[in-house]
């Protein structure tokens, strides 16, 4: 009878998993998805009793008062929707609700208490039509239970074990873990399970019909009904998003399961709701060290909010080693700064004059001023840079192969393994506009809307036209730093404030980071509608291809707009600006900018370390400040004319209706923001090795935000399924590839490590000694660059407060001084420098992809013991199968001999 349970899954954990055999009285354990699992914290007693529960699951009193129910108190409600009286589409929405009823939905309307012009439909699904529309979309059910074994092990490892636990014992409990003790149940009962059949239901575990399917289950086939009734006359005239889009409802949304706060502690008197206990065990910032409980967020959310949390919780944890290894390079800087050769030499050449930055106001300064920023560069630029651009590199690959394996862990967990995404509905948009034009659909075998191939392309070719637009936006914007750049470094050297006037280049590079992410911000707000009006433009035919094409462009805007001043600084900054007599210009006016004496590092840790915990600041406040503003100003409207106590007495779904709406594009704010976080930790990682500690603790910041936002500040989303985190794994990948590229160029390119490795070994006091000495370095020529210049002979003299005597200047570049044979050109060391600079990112980039592609290919995609399992399971339901089928025959032979017997007494 079971030979048609096929792609049965279950639930990982670290155990081999045993079928617990049928017993013969018919007892079975409770349901996996049974709603009634919130425990007395106390003594370990049911709070929801399944013989003294109501029809709606709520102890008896709580049903009406609650708001989640309808009048009778028994009926529970899985959807809401809102809609007002003035609304001009009365006649739709008559037509939708009458065929609502036809599919067996009961509905209860009710006025709002604190507007007269809004109304809430409340809908319910009874038992028959759940289970019907259960069957129709392959809704995997618990049918059987199952029980746990260890493997036989030696009996040396079992007394090694036994001690182990024994020492484990005098420890204090891991406090990263929920006590089980303290709150037990956090984890589902684990069950095999079958997509739902009504002609098997005997099989399935089912104590109570109310509590048999959760209420994100019973939600989210609701919803998959009201997408699918008509509400006008006509071939495509149906669903929800449509009767939402026209304003014929205002809002639609499943209920919050009650409040999320209560005046008992959950440990001595239990959670009230699902709502509360995530509260508790998650949103609370009490329990910011704790893991997060992805059985609890997945039962009340869905899978597809559970895989970002369960993602966002993989990311945090994975930075970690590389939050430790980033502040052991930053320590080892730290350490090792009094023994730097370089900021040494810098510090002591009091007798180098450098050439002025800029034409006016900015004056001769010696080398040695430049002290403090040398050594502030080695903090970021020394002997273990080069190791840590290796190991980020590789640890963006373990990162996402490790986390192909969680995640097939947890689609295993979730029953998601066979689970495929249905065919997408065809975009109301795409309908209009190509109705004319139709074809057969080759997997349905029906007609739809068609575009041809010239139509289709062409506005691929506008809407690739439109993102190139938008770049040379980004690169103008740059440009304009770039011009404040040059022109305020003036300005700040004639500043009447001493500490700004000698530091005038650094307080230039501060100030146009800030103006940077205002017009990084501002232009957020910009791109994000001309993303959207490309992909409308583009027509794309289902709401997933509108969804991977919008945030495709989203992110591409955002993730240039976001790096493009910090690639100018890391790569062109002082790459193009001349020498003394030939300076390069920008509009033949001002002169380009320099880089620091002590090197172009230092700008770029600048501005990677403003830009982040800038941006990280300013989403943290959106992301929640926003919502609380808006809540706060709802309650204090509702006070003021209902009274101080009024909201108390408020039905669940008016309060639900005075929350904020989860935003339109779903989780695509939440995932754009980390991903472009993981591009900021990765990509110039070697010029910031404290990127990844400031992404750790923001990110441990963000969990909670996020998880306090989804359960007290937003309404109910609709749960749904996904399997992974779709598009954006390939973006990931993406990057990872990018910041190989990147760190090699900034660690041959814009970091002194190749100059100072060449002159070590070629031109150094120990060159040829297959060593690398201390000797002095020859500042002019050979370590950091600096060329004589004659500046002051083209007729600008020292400014009357220096009174050193002044013959050259010099400046960074590898070149001959102006009395040499051929005065300005570039130096022997310049082509060895270039030589070794080209050799070291061939090398470099070969090597570290060599290693990610060895480590991609020895990380299988499934453990081991998943696979195992995965095994075991299908050798079980072959045991099943042939156990049914032996079943059934030994039921006809029965049945027959019994028949025969019946037959033999009628013989006369």
């Amino acid at each position: 009878l079971l030979a048609n349970f096929f792609g049965l899954t279950t639930s990982v954990k670290d155990v081999n998993v045993l079928l617990e055999r049928e017993m013969s009285e018919g007892i079975s354990s409770p349901s996996r998805d049974n709603d009634s699992t919130l425990l007395n914290m106390g003594n370990n007693s049911s709070i929801l009793d399944d013989n003294t529960k109501s029809d709606s699951g709520l102890p008896e009193g709580r049903s009406k008062s609650s708001g989640l129910c309808f009048s009778d108190g028994k009926s529970r409600i899985d959807y809401i929707l809102v809609y007002r009286k003035s609304s001009s589409q009365s006649e739709k929405r008559e037509i939708f609700e009458r065929n609502m009823r036809a599919e067996g939905l009961q509905m209860e309307k009710e006025a709002s208490i604190t507007n007269s012009d809004v109304l809430f439909l409340k809908i319910h699904a009874p038992w028959d039509v759940l289970c019907r529309y259960a069957e129709l979309m392959n809704i995997r059910m618990p049918f059987r239970r199952k029980i746990f074994y260890m493997h036989r092990r030696h009996k040396f490892m079992s007394r090694m074990e036994k001690r182990i636990n024994k020492f484990r014992g005098w420890l204090p409990r891991k406090p990263m873990k929920f006590d089980s003790e303290t709150l037990p149940d956090l984890e589902e009962k684990e069950s095999f399970t079958a997509p739902f059949s009504r002609s098997r239901i005997h099989h399935f575990i089912i104590h109570n019909k109310d509590s048999f399917f959760n209420n994100a289950t019973r939600s989210r086939i609701v919803h998959h009904i009201l997408q699918r009734v008509k509400y006008e006359e006509g071939k495509n005239k149906m669903g929800l998003n449509r009767l939402l889009s026209n304003s014929s409802y205002e809002a639609a949304f499943p209920l919050h399961e009650g409040s999320y706060h209560s005046k008992n502690s959950i440990r001595t008197h239990g959670a009230e709701n699902h709502r509360h206990l995530l509260y508790e065990c998650w949103a609370w910032w009490g329990v910011w060290y704790k893991y997060q409980p992805l059985d609890l967020i997945r039962r009340y959310f869905g899978e597809k909010i559970g895989l970002y949390f369960a993602w966002l919780g993989w990311y945090t944890g994975m930075l970690f080693p590389a939050a430790l290894v980033g502040l052991l390079v930053f320590l080892y800087g730290l350490f090792t700064l009094e023994h730097c050769q370089v900021s040494k030499e810098i510090c002591q050449a009091t007798d180098v004059i450098m050439c002025p930055i800029c034409d006016q106001y900015c004056p001769y300064l010696r080398l040695s001023d430049s002290c403090i920023y040398a050594k502030v560069t080695h903090l970021f630029d020394n002997g273990a840079t080069v190791f840590f651009a290796v190991f980020m590199a590789v640890w963006a690959t373990v990162f996402l192969e490790f986390w192909k394996r969680r995640r097939a862990v947890l689609a295993y967990d979730w029953d998601l393994i066979d689970w495929e995404e249905e065919e997408d509905e065809i975009r109301p948009q795409f309908e209009a506009k190509y109705s004319k034009k139709e074809r057969m659909n080759p997997i349905s075998g029906k007609p739809e809307p068609y575009q041809d191939f010239t139509d289709k392309y062409s506005r691929l070719i506008v809407s690739a036209s439109g993102i190139f637009f938008m770049i040379l936006v980004v690169i103008a914007a740059v440009f304009g730093i770039v011009i404040y750049r040059v022109i305020t470094v003036s300005t700040f050297a004639a500043f009447g404030w001493a500490l700004i006037r000698n530091n005038s280049q650094v307080a230039t590079t501060g100030t146009a980071v800030c103006i940077n992410f205002c017009m990084i911000m501002l232009l957020n707000v910009l791109y994000e509608k001309v993303a959207l009006l490309l992909t409308n433009l583009e027509q794309p035919r289902t709401e997933s291809e509108w969804e991977n094409s919008f945030t495709l462009k989203m992110f591409l805007f955002q993730f240039v707009n976001l790096n493009s001043s910090t690639f100018y600084i890391a790569f062109f900054l002082g790459r193009f600006t001349g020498r003394p007599g030939a300076y390069l210009r920008l509009i033949n006016r001002w002169k380009l900018e320099e880089c620091h004496p002590s090197g172009c590092l230092i700008d770029l840790c600048l501005q990677m370390g403003i830009i982040m915990v800038l941006k990280q600041t300013w989403n943290n406040f959106m992301e929640l400040g926003y919502p609380l503003i808006q809540n706060w100003w709802t309650r204090r409207r509702l006070r003021r004319e209902h009274g101080e106590k009024a909201k108390a007495s408020f039905p669940q779904w008016e309060r639900d209706y005075n929350l904020q709406p989860m935003n339109a594009y779903g989780l695509f704010d939440e995932y754009l923001e980390m991903i472009l976080q993981f591009g900021f930790t990765t990509i110039f990682v070697a010029a910031f090795p404290l990127a990844p500690l400031l992404a750790l603790l923001n990110n441990v910041i963000e969990i909670r935000l996020d998880a306090y936002k989804f359960v007290t500040q937003w309404r109910r989303p609709l749960p749904s399924q996904a399997k992974d985190i779709g598009i954006w794994y390939g973006i990931l990948e993406g990057i990872g590839i990018l910041s190989v590229i990147t760190n090699a160029f900034v660690i041959a390119v814009t970091s002194d490590f190749i100059p100072r490795l060449v002159y070590a070994y070629k031109y150094g006091p120990c060159a040829g000694q297959g060593r690398a000495g201390e000797g002095v370095v020859n500042i002019s020529h050979q370590l950091k660059g600096l060329s004589d210049s004659a500046d002051h002979r083209q007729g600008r003299a020292p400014y009357p407060n220096q009174c050193f005597p002044l013959v050259y200047c010099k400046y960074r570049d590898y070149r001959e001084p102006p009395d040499s044979a051929e005065p300005y050109a570039y130096t022997l060391q310049f082509w060895h420098v270039l030589a070794a600079r080209l050799a070291f990112i061939i090398v470099f980039e070969h090597m570290v992809f060599s290693i990610k592609t060895l480590i991609a290919y020895l990380i299988p995609d499934l453990p081991k013991d998943l696979r195992d399992r995965m095994r075991r399971e299908k050798y079980l339901i072959q045991e099943m199968m042939y156990e049914a089928e032996l079943e059934r025959l030994q039921k006809e032979k029965n049945e027959k001999k019994n028949k025969d017997r019946v037959q033999n007494k009628e013989w006369p």
